[in-house]
């Protein structure tokens, strides 16, 4: 016994490993204390590999942090890239050729690019004005299809409220001012009229 201690107090933890273990533990034989207790060496095996399995988790968790950042409700200072407005999807599906998904754009070309023709070439009488109002003609019918069809691919150009407007108000106006153009107008607009004498004067 050492300076300080009694027989009543416990050993402390360095003695206890250094005083001689029972015969049984010495050969390395199991006794019933021993086969009560778990083996060291399969707890430490069961504790690395937890512990792996954490790390794993955590690294997992970690790089799904990473690869998603988290998204903000404010607008961004700059502009990376566009949304695809309201209705921009494929006019048909994604088996389909090219044109076919495309069709209502290239239905509002083809009839506006065939006015163009008529104009430039003026094959007959009124042939200009005809043009104009085909030309007119075939904005109105691409705001019909931004109403009327779901998705209309490339024809989808903003919001289908402003797709609306714009096409719809460019046509309207095209198509009037074919139809009063001189001479011989096929629309008579008294309220025009004041006005091109009023300027005129």
């Amino acid at each position: 016994m050492g300076a300080g201690t009694s027989p009543a107090d416990p050993a402390p933890a360095g003695r206890a490993a250094d005083e001689p273990r029972e015969p049984d533990e010495r050969d390395g034989t199991t006794g019933t204390a021993k086969s009560a207790s778990p083996d060291p060496a399969a707890t430490d095996t069961d504790t690395a590999t937890s512990t792996a399995a954490k790390d794993t988790d955590t690294a997992t968790d970690g790089a799904a942090t990473v690869g998603r950042p988290r998204r903000s409700r404010r607008f961004p200072r700059f502009t990376r890239d566009t949304a695809r407005p309201e209705g921009g999807g494929r006019a048909a599906s994604g088996d389909a050729p090219a044109p076919a998904r495309q069709w209502p754009l290239l239905t509002v070309l083809g009839a506006a690019g065939l006015g163009l023709l008529i104009v430039v070439l003026d094959p007959f009488d009124q042939a200009f004005r005809i043009g104009t109002i085909l030309i007119g003609g075939a904005l109105i019918s691409g705001a019909v299809l931004r109403w009327v069809v779901p998705s209309v691919g490339m024809l989808a150009v903003r919001s289908r409220f402003t797709d609306l407007v714009t096409y719809g108000l460019m046509g309207t106006l095209i198509v009037l001012l074919a139809l009063v153009a001189q001479p011989a107008p096929w629309l008579d607009v008294p309220i025009l009229e004041d006005a091109v004498r009023f300027t005129i004067r």
